[in-house]
């Protein structure tokens, strides 16, 4: 006979049982789908803004602008209230943003309502979930993160895609208001109700970390003083390593060059004479390619070390550029692009949660994390609107394109300067802490399970220069 239901530990599915880091997968992933994909989505409206309110590129690319700086400005600060509160908290009001932002945006009628409803709003309710959710998924693993990380990156890729078509209907058929008020009033509700499913951490179940021994006690690691001395003890050493630093440069660099071209994309074809429902769907075929991507990069990173995988993902998505050089009104052309860039994109943002774990270990990196989105944030923020200057400057796309290029051949350069993931950057970080505070966790788990435990650093070696590679 067939049964269902749920345990502390996990779900019951018959005979079987699923450790409820499974449950945290799946919740974060459709709440993730849900917050994140109207950002992207919104971009193929990028000319109906034009014509609907007669406002030049430059001010349209920098609503977009405001949003991301805004989540840029609030990343840290999120991760930082997830390590030393718990990430629930931080949720419920992100997802009362959110609905807010959406509603608001969808009867604005200036370009200042544009930046405060889109750009601050609905930015702050994103925020607390880009870094909560991602980083809270990680606390659930001690192994199979890459593969945790995969289907929560690459749902989210799929959410993107489905809300680009949805967006493109409801436009179409109903206009502005009606195309962020369904997706912001059923979203919010989808938010809120699934934030009481999110839990901060395995032991507010009463269980370990999904691959932990049988025998590990259950260790409480947020929401208590040791929590909070951890997270700054640990900050303050990590802000010591060059890779904390390059990473967020890294993730900057990378996201300035794609999000010109996921703002841009739909507008620059549309001026080379495609439609713009062919439009449209060139930039939806481009957010479906990268799903698969985004699932695969972080399983193969798990397994062979994040930094030649990051490599060649940011490199595919920076030549493929050169193809919209001499694309024009070529309708398979323009498919072609979509495809590489895609299989490039998907992979560019996805290695970070598992190159965190490769380098610290169980450490709490969310607020780590979080400086890498705000990086991430800078990045989104400042490449659209210096593209979209360029483009209302010269007339022309050409020069929005060879930015583009730039920023990313310059992200390829950086990720050679990173440090080899087959050791620990802080392996005793713990050491700072007083004996109370300490789990030992850090010490004991090696960056690739594949491989033998690695010889024993000082504190605060970094393993930059060791010419290792990856």
């Amino acid at each position: 006979m067939f049964g269902f239901g749920m345990r502390p530990e996990g779900l019951v599915i018959g005979n079987k049982r699923v450790h409820y880091a499974w449950v945290i997968v799946g919740v974060a992933t459709v709440m993730w789908m849900t917050s994140s994909s109207m950002r992207f989505a919104v971009a193929i409206l990028v000319p109906e803004l034009e014509e609907l309110f007669g406002w030049s590129l430059t001010v349209i690319t920098a609503g977009f602008t405001v949003q991301w700086l805004m989540s840029a400005a609030l990343s840290p600060i999120c991760g930082w209230l997830g390590d030393r509160y718990g990430v629930r908290r931080v949720m419920w009001g992100g997802g009362l943003l959110f609905m807010l932002g959406m509603v608001m945006t969808g009867i604005m009628t200036s370009w200042w309502e544009f930046y405060l409803y889109f750009g601050l709003v609905l930015a702050a309710g994103m925020a607390a979930f880009q870094v909560t959710l991602v980083s809270g998924v990680t606390l659930w693993f001690r192994k199979n993160l890459g593969l945790a990380m995969g289907i929560l990156q690459a749902l989210q890729g799929l959410g993107t895609g489905l809300a680009i078509l949805m967006v493109y209907l409801l436009y179409e058929r109903y206009g502005l208001q009606v195309t962020f008020w369904v997706p912001g009033i059923a979203g919010g509700f989808i938010l809120l109700t699934l934030t009481k499913w999110f839990y901060n951490e395995p032991a507010d179940r009463g269980i370990t970390q999904w691959g932990a021994p049988d025998d590990e006690p259950v260790r409480r690691l947020q929401n208590n003083a040791i929590a909070k001395l951890r997270t700054g003890v640990f900050l303050k050493q990590v802000q010591k390593t060059s890779a904390f630093w390059n990473l967020a440069t890294i993730h900057g660099l990378g996201c300035a060059g794609h999000n010109i071209i996921l703002i841009l994309l739909v507008a620059i074809a549309i001026d080379d004479g495609i439609s713009s429902g062919v439009a449209a769907m060139v930039y939806l075929s481009l957010t479906v390619v990268s799903t698969a991507t985004r699932f695969a990069t972080p399983v193969i990173a798990d397994i062979v070390g994040s930094k030649v995988v990051m490599g060649i993902c940011f490199a595919l998505q920076t030549f493929p550029i050169l193809i919209l050089f001499v694309a024009g009104d070529s309708v398979s052309l323009y498919f072609l692009f979509a495809v590489l860039f895609g299989i490039g994109m998907g992979g560019e943002m996805t290695a970070f949660p598992v190159i965190n774990r490769q380098y610290y270990a169980d450490a709490p990196t969310a607020t780590a994390y979080g400086w890498q989105m705000m990086g991430a944030g800078l990045g989104m923020a400042l490449g659209p609107v210096s593209a979209g200057f360029l483009r209302d400057f010269t007339g022309s796309y050409v020069s929005s394109l060879w930015l583009s290029f730039g920023l990313s051949v310059f992200a390829v350069v950086a990720i050679l300067f990173l440090p080899s993931t087959k050791r620990l950057q802080l392996p005793n970080w713990e050491e700072a802490l007083p004996p109370e505070a300490r789990t030992g966790i850090a010490a004991a788990t090696i960056a690739q399970p594949q491989s033998t435990a690695p010889s024993a650093q000082p504190a605060g070696a970094t393993g930059d220069g060791d010419g290792d590679g990856d």
